[in-house]
């Protein structure tokens, strides 16, 4: 499948798994919860980010993916107490989530970013919903949608969700954080699929799993502006790749029409 050499392209990694001397964060030999971090040059907020993922759960461990970070970020990780995966380059979008649940022990896997801060008490309600049976907790955040124009990531969301006969989640998704995944739904549907998380959340749905909206954490205003450029954000078509990869994906699943009915079309008996 063409999916599978996406996944490949970006898997170009060679990882390093080390501990450091412990710190304030959170590292519990039989974790409930993982709390996983993908970072990359981040340590302008990775203390902030860390000093409130030790917060979250009691029971815990908090794994950075440092990849290709060139400014001492995994030595400020693992100072701090926490696990740490380093990969010598960069390795991409969304990588570092699949790379982080694979090494996660806990059986919630929170996933938030390190250029962040968001306050443990607006993470808890991710946690406890999985904890309480919700297999996949998404941030219920749909991003604006009131103006002339809506972003084509916006849209894709909205749209993907509706193909999937789940427009009650609106904008609500997978590529943003964040979000947490019971261990028993992330094993089923593939970690590889945490790579592409449209993907992800389309086989979440498709194979049954309990998905909601669970709580509303305003990403938009706190996500760090990187771009601004006359070419606009690159991510945009990164994103909306992912979402067309999801529909393929839902094609490949239920057929040509992605289990949409052709109702009393006789196209056979055209000629």
């Amino acid at each position: 499948m063409p999916r599978k050499r996406r996944y490949a392209s970006r898997r170009n990694r060679k990882t390093i798994v080390y501990k450091g001397p412990s710190g304030y964060v959170n590292n519990h030999p039989n974790p409930v919860v993982s709390i996983i971090i993908p970072a990359m040059n981040e340590r302008a907020t990775l203390a902030d980010v860390l000093y409130q993922a030790s917060r979250i759960h009691r029971c815990s461990e908090t794994i950075v993916v440092a990849n290709g970070s060139t400014d001492g970020t995994p030595e400020i990780s693992a100072k701090l107490g926490a696990r740490v995966i380093t990969a010598d380059k960069p390795l991409g979008h969304d990588v570092g989530r699949r790379v982080g649940a694979e090494a996660a022990k806990g059986q919630v896997l929170l996933f938030i970013d390190a250029d962040m801060v968001i306050p443990a008490a607006e993470l808890r309600p991710f946690v406890k919903a999985v904890l309480e049976g919700v297999d996949v907790a998404l941030n219920d955040y749909s991003g604006p949608t009131g103006g002339r124009e809506v972003h084509t990531v916006v849209l894709a969301k909205h749209s993907l969700n509706a193909m999937l006969g789940r427009s009650d989640l609106k904008g609500a998704s997978l590529t943003a954080v964040p979000h947490a995944i019971s261990r028993k739904a992330a094993a089923a549907i593939g970690f590889r699929t945490l790579e592409v998380p449209p993907v992800a959340l389309a086989a979440a749905v498709l194979r049954g799993f309990k998905v909601q909206a669970v709580h509303s954490v305003q990403v938009g205003r706190i996500n760090p502006a990187k771009y601004r450029g006359r070419q606009g954000d690159p991510l945009t078509s990164l994103i909306a790749g992912d979402h067309l990869d999801a529909l393929h994906w839902l094609i490949y699943e239920r057929g040509s029409r992605g289990g949409y009915s052709d109702l009393g079309r006789q196209r056979d008996k055209v000629r």
